[in-house]
């Protein structure tokens, strides 16, 4: 890509989105085109083509999704299943018929069989049962891989999906009724401290900015401490302990957005459909149970209660760890340490609770 290159970043308010977004700029591409869902609906395709035929974009990356953690994907099915296979339908099929130069497709690791062999090879896809609670969205993303690799087939495009390990970063959603793994431990850990500590003002101003998720009301809990004790009860919040969905057994592969961003720029610049294949892992290489994390989440923070966990609730799949070899070899190494990624998000979201 030229400095001068029109980029269509679609998802660029997103967490994945906003990183890549950043990390353009603080490359010198300065032609961004960064519409939100309010001036193209993506879902709409008369929307999507006048986009397309009006701005004539050269490079699209496409990170507009809609997403979730363990609870929403199995809850909102046929609402991640449609939303995902009418963005990833429309920005595809525009990126073709308006002469896209290359597309990075972003897709998650959730797309490979719950069962796979560890870790999980690019050969593995469509090789057994998706994890079940991630079933309808996994099956609208692994539809926007083969819309890409028949477009490429057909048309010669320069379509390419990357499949990312599990993804945090700042800007991420931190609602706890959708949010993901990490998130979701971070605000849980940081409510629990401050319950312990007494400090009712900062979760008041955390309760105010995000709500509680679950169907809980902000406002409703804003000032009033019994129901405060009560909203954090429902979420699995006590004086001295925290409960987390699941047995904490299951083990997952983390990278930062910054990292996925860099992936993305990287494979965009420097490879093709052709050496890479119609899809591609990356990921950071290191694996940590749900249960490790936690620990380090609460050190990090300083939480020093109790830590319970749920077998009743789901775990989802038990491992989830990808060969990046393949990327690798392509060039392309992760660079950025989970420790340090996870204190500057942990860091961020408390500087908007100060």
């Amino acid at each position: 890509m030229l400095k001068e290159s029109k980029i269509f970043l679609a998802g660029s308010n997103g967490m994945i989105g906003s990183a890549i977004k950043q990390r353009l700029i603080s490359d010198g591409y300065s032609n961004l085109l960064c519409p939100n869902s309010k001036e193209v609906d993506l879902m709409n395709q008369a929307e999507t083509e006048s986009f397309f035929k009006e701005n004539e974009p050269e490079y699209v990356f496409l990170a507009a999704a809609k997403v979730g953690g363990v609870f929403a994907s199995n809850v909102y099915k046929a609402e991640f299943i449609y939303r995902n296979l009418m963005i990833s339908t429309n920005v595809i099929h525009y990126s073709y018929k308006y002469n896209v130069k290359k597309l990075m497709n972003l897709v998650p690791s959730c797309v490979y069989p719950h069962d796979a062999k560890q870790p999980i090879k690019e050969n593995a896809m469509l090789s057994g049962h998706l994890e079940v609670t991630t079933e309808a969205y996994a099956v609208a993303k692994i539809a926007s891989i083969k819309l890409c690799t028949t477009y490429n087939y057909q048309y010669k495009t320069d379509f390419i999906s990357l499949i990312p390990t599990n993804v945090f970063g700042l800007n991420d959603n931190f609602n706890l009724e959708t949010s993901h793994l990490i998130p979701a431990i971070i605000r849980k850990t940081i409510l629990a401290k401050a319950l312990m500590e007494g400090n009712f003002e900062l979760i008041a101003k955390d309760i105010k900015l995000r709500e509680l998720g679950f169907g809980l009301d902000g406002k409703v809990y804003a000032d009033n401490k019994i129901s405060i004790i009560n909203a954090l009860r429902s979420i699995g919040i006590f004086a001295d302990e925290i409960e987390f969905w699941g047995s904490g057994v299951p083990k997952r592969e983390f990278m930062c957005s910054d990292d996925l961003a860099a992936a993305c720029l990287y494979f965009a610049n420097n490879v093709s459909v052709k050496e890479a294949g119609d899809f591609i892992n990356v990921g950071s290489g290191r694996e940590l149970s749900v249960k490790e994390v936690i620990n380090i989440v609460s050190k990090i923070i300083g939480y020093t209660g109790k830590i319970d966990f749920n077998s009743i609730k789901p775990d989802g799949a038990l491992r989830r760890l990808l060969d990046s070899g393949k990327a690798n070899h392509l060039g392309w190494k992760s660079q950025f340490e989970f420790e340090d990624s996870l204190k500057k998000v942990i860091n961020n979201y408390l500087e908007t609770l100060s």
